[in-house]
């Protein structure tokens, strides 16, 4: 990877953060798998420690929260005996939030789907932010004690309860969930603008995720194999969503990124620039 020109790097990364595979990568830039996946590791480390430092005393004021599902290494039914209930090793959860004005994800945490992760989560991003926000999530009960938890009594903090009709038949539930029948709101913890409880930002984000990063595509064989790499190609695309890939939605008045619109950066980054956190990591 070292004997990589800067060009060739790029070329790597622009495939990676396109949706392609890590072998379809390598085909097209004409590289061994390891090499992409050796760049992959390095870089994926420099954009988590860059996010990390960097994403503190954020400006948000609206926040959507959500889980998306993934797995590693093979489904959850089709786990060795020596893996059995080993985390790294079946279905795998990514927790995101989303800023509803500047579309910025202030941070991200992967595990598993229970109380614990979720109270890790949030005091994550409480812990980003500079001031008082409102909050929404889905019904996951996990999210109550969590947020409680973090955050106290110093946020407005509702759910959106979506309401589904039968469940699909077993030959159609490969291919889609029940119908969404309606909604439900509840307000938990202060007074949160009840024009503003939505989770439509963060649910439309995981679509963004699936089409961005091969490995979260359904219905493929292009899953993650090890959590490491899993957690590397995360970081990498948060860090080319925020800072490098102008928003549809911050068009006006110039095109800009959540990483702009949060003041974090004055100026859309190239995959070049992003590239060079690897100079400041070693």
């Amino acid at each position: 990877m070292n004997k990589l020109s800067r060009d060739r790097q790029a070329q790597i990364v622009k495939a990676l953060c396109e949706g392609n595979s890590i072998r379809s990568t390598s085909r097209m830039a004409g590289v061994a798998i390891n090499t992409v996946i050796k760049l992959l590791t390095d870089l994926g480390t420099a954009c988590l420690d860059y996010q990390d430092a960097n994403m503190r005393n954020l400006p948000c004021k609206r926040l959507q929260a959500d889980e998306i599902w993934s797995f590693i290494y093979s489904k959850a039914k089709n786990i060795p005996g020596e893996h059995e209930g080993e985390f790294g090793y079946g279905d795998v959860w990514t927790w995101t939030a989303l800023d509803a004005d500047t579309k910025l994800i202030p941070c991200w945490r992967v595990g598993n789907r229970d109380g614990r992760e979720a109270y890790h989560f949030m005091r994550d991003l409480a812990a980003r932010l500079s001031n008082r926000v409102q909050l929404t999530t889905d019904g996951h009960r996990a999210y109550l004690e969590a947020v409680e938890g973090a955050f106290g009594a110093n946020i407005d903090y509702a759910m959106l309860i979506k309401l589904y009709g039968p469940e699909p038949t077993e030959s159609q539930r490969r291919y889609s969930s029940a119908d969404c029948i309606g909604t439900e709101t509840r307000v938990v913890t202060g007074t949160p603008d009840k024009l503003h409880i939505s989770t439509s930002y963060a649910e439309r984000q995981n679509l963004t995720m699936r089409m961005s990063m091969r490995r979260f595509t359904r219905l493929t064989n292009a899953f993650s194999k090890k959590l490491e790499n899993h957690m590397h190609a995360l970081a990498l695309y948060f860090m080319h969503y925020n800072f490098c890939r102008p928003h549809k939605s911050l068009a006006n008045p110039y095109h800009r990124t959540p990483a702009m619109a949060a003041g974090l950066t004055d100026h859309i980054w190239t995959v070049e620039e992003l590239l060079s956190l690897l100079d400041r990591s070693n």
